[in-house]
């Protein structure tokens, strides 16, 4: 059985079976890592108290469920947020794969923990079933970058493309727009997207965007005990058994999977324009999204 503290999460979630087991082995790994390095893990700060309502702003509510979701771009999150949209209709409920994707990234479209006071966000999180899904953090990386700089997106081309083209492209003038970039054939390469996030002046200006921000630093899971640890690589799975688990199984099918992910064995083509002292640097920069959520280091990235 998965026990919470006391503070801030139940046992919310039954019997053990082989999946819950891989649950609890899980949340072990995570109880484990955060009370070795809590410090530095969790950037100083050591209750809900020391988080501002900008870092809570990926924790979705329903509350006639009584769930608490931490969203992760690039983690299933359209999918997770499709099935939460169709929970707050009315039963009997719509397969959430009818939901049109771009319904479901509306900003306001769900209420966010953040908007409560913060003695109802306490109690929210001390009794409802929070959960998360993550993935292999370079993965990550390369499907953010497939999906921002590799296709047509005219606001992550304003407001990153052309910046990281003129930095580390070797575009003193890159192109005005993303129509231009394109017919041009002109985008930043994946080791300039790389080279955009070591640099330490990118995150001086602002926090990393959500796509690439550490997944930790997202969904806080030292200061929040989640109740449910889901992973994209098992993640049909996770969703059934995480369903089941909310007396929801037999209400929702999750969507089938986006054929085209990114693979893990696709992670060592990607890097082979990544020069060695990079990719050890990379590593550091998201060591605790492999360590808390028990992804191997990939030394197959540090051989040469």
């Amino acid at each position: 059985m998965v026990r919470g503290t006391e503070e801030e999460g139940g046992d919310h979630l039954g019997h053990a079976s082989s999946e819950r087991i891989d649950q609890e082995l899980r949340q072990q790994l995570l109880r484990e890592t955060c009370d070795g390095n809590k410090e530095a893990f969790s950037e100083g700060k050591h209750s809900l108290e020391d988080m501002t309502d900008k870092e809570l702003e990926n924790l979705i509510v329903d509350d006639n469920h009584g769930i608490i979701y931490c969203y992760l771009p690039k983690v299933a999150c359209t999918n997770w947020k499709r099935v939460m949209f169709v929970l707050n209709q009315s039963e009997p409920y719509d397969d959430p794969s009818s939901v049109p994707s771009n319904l479901v990234h509306v900003p306001k479209m769900f209420t966010l923990l953040n908007s409560f006071p913060r003695t109802e966000m306490k109690a929210k999180l001390k009794h409802y079933t929070k959960f998360l899904f993550v993935r292999d953090p370079f993965v990550r990386l390369i499907s953010a970058y497939r999906d921002k700089f590799v296709k047509h997106n005219t606001y992550f081309y304003d407001n990153y493309a052309r910046n990281i083209l003129r930095l580390y492209g070797n575009q003193s003038d890159p192109p005005k727009t993303v129509d231009e970039a394109f017919a041009a054939g002109v985008r930043p390469s994946f080791y300039n997207f790389i080279q955009y996030l070591l640099d330490p002046e990118t995150e001086k200006k602002e926090p990393f965007e959500h796509h690439w921000r550490q997944m930790t630093r997202l969904c806080h899971p030292c200061l929040i005990q989640y109740d449910f640890v889901g992973h994209q690589e098992t993640l049909q799975e996770d969703a059934e058994l995480l369903l089941k688990t909310l007396k929801l199984g037999d209400d929702i099918k999750f969507p089938p999977s986006n054929e085209n992910m990114t693979s893990t064995s696709s992670v060592l083509d990607w890097f082979r324009t990544v020069p060695l002292e990079d990719r050890r640097k990379l590593y550091k920069l998201y060591e605790w999204d492999f360590r808390s959520f028990g992804y191997q280091t990939p030394t197959n990235l540090f051989d040469g």
